[in-house]
């Protein structure tokens, strides 16, 4: 069968440095940006700053979408991406299908586990608290391995076809499977299909947000399938040029097309909603050309180091602020300024927290060490 993670590329077979600080940008949002961009709203007081860049670190509480609810669908996203290249590259060793789903399913029970750890409460050893689906780490899994699947097992086309038809049948179900109580196509937080089946399922183990997980996972897959396409592209013989052209064309259309269909069925995030995908992952592809365009075709690199050194042990840096308060860590030298700094003690302590974190990952990158799963 002709799969495309077979096909090799001299030009970009190696790693792209690219992806690496694309994927640290989004990181460092979570692990110290909000924070710091909070701290400095604080500090400067300022009335445009306050309107119109603090709501941009805000989640919109339903429908909507604002830059920080880009973080999570990117993170999906980059993940997408890679896996052209990782499983290429697993297939051009030698390793059979069977094993690379053994692979598959081992990253997808790991990544489970450290998402109750960050958000399921795994830690408080307590079943009373336990939430069995509730973190980014368990969506990516759900989408990993369903995109897995379409990957090795169906051509390009056929991907392409699935992906889509996954798209509009969650729209599908979303709009016409009626809800107890609610009827059909609400897209209420309480009266969505896609909680009712989180709620019906987990029972005492459902988070208690209005984020939607299970029926979600055909959109989370749709997502991490996106960024599936753009990998072939990279991955592909095409010139520099022409992926940097074929990337921002295909992101101005998506987007486009999320926005416009989001007037059917909303831009809603909670939900994962099919336009959000869209929405969300015209916006990553633009991003992506972005990073690709700038780091591996102008290569300008020097600036991307700083991003780079986060997203090259991503996991472990998002794992590491949801276990221990870097914050804490970062007070032992910035505490006694605050009889000095007043409003802006928020940013100085903001800013100490996030770069102890990055001088760690930074004496990572530096001795070679990446936690993998």
């Amino acid at each position: 069968m002709d799969v495309p993670v077979e096909r090799p590329n001299v030009v970009t077979e190696g790693r792209l440095l690219s992806l690496d600080a694309l994927r640290g940008f989004d990181m460092f949002w979570i692990v110290g940006g909000w924070g710091i961009v909070s701290g400095l709203g604080h500090g400067l007081s300022n009335a445009w700053f306050d309107q119109h860049v603090l709501p941009q670190i805000e989640h919109v509480p339903w429908e909507g979408f604002t830059a920080w609810d880009l973080i999570m669908p990117l993170f999906l996203f980059m993940v997408g991406v890679a896996m052209p290249f990782s499983f290429g590259k697993r297939l051009a060793q030698g390793a059979s299908k069977g094993r690379l789903f053994l692979h598959v399913l081992y990253r997808v029970g790991i990544l489970w586990i450290l998402g109750m750890i960050a958000q399921g409460r795994l830690l408080e050893y307590d079943l009373s608290q336990l939430r069995l689906y509730s973190n980014t780490l368990q969506a990516i899994a759900a989408g990993y391995l369903i995109a897995s699947i379409l990957l090795l097992t169906l051509r390009p086309r056929w991907q392409f076809v699935a992906t889509g038809a996954m798209l509009l049948a969650y729209w599908g179900l979303a709009a016409w499977v009626p809800v107890p109580g609610h009827g059909a196509g609400q897209l209420t937080p309480d009266g969505n299909l896609a909680i009712y089946i989180d709620k019906l399922i987990l029972g005492r183990f459902q988070d208690g947000t209005t984020y939607t997980w299970i029926l979600s996972g055909m959109t989370f897959t749709a997502t991490v399938m996106m960024g599936a396409f753009a990998g072939q592209l990279l991955r592909s013989h095409a010139t520099p040029w022409q992926k940097v052209l074929i990337l921002l064309c295909s992101g101005l259309a998506c987007v486009l097309v999320g926005w416009a269909w989001g007037f059917v069925f909303p831009i809603i995030k909670h939900m994962w909603t099919s336009s959000m995908v869209l929405f969300a992952g015209g916006w990553s592809l633009l991003l992506l050309c972005l990073f690709y365009l700038v780091i591996d075709v102008l290569r300008l690199r020097l600036w991307a180091m700083f991003f780079v050194v986060i997203g090259a042990n991503a996991i472990a840096a998002y794992m590491a602020t949801h276990v221990f308060d870097f914050r804490h860590i970062g007070d032992i030298f910035v505490h006694g300024l605050a009889k000095w700094t007043g409003s802006w003690q928020d940013f100085i302590q903001a800013l100490a927290a996030f770069l102890s974190l990055w001088l760690i990952l930074l004496l990572l990158y530096r001795k070679r060490i990446f936690i993998k799963i």
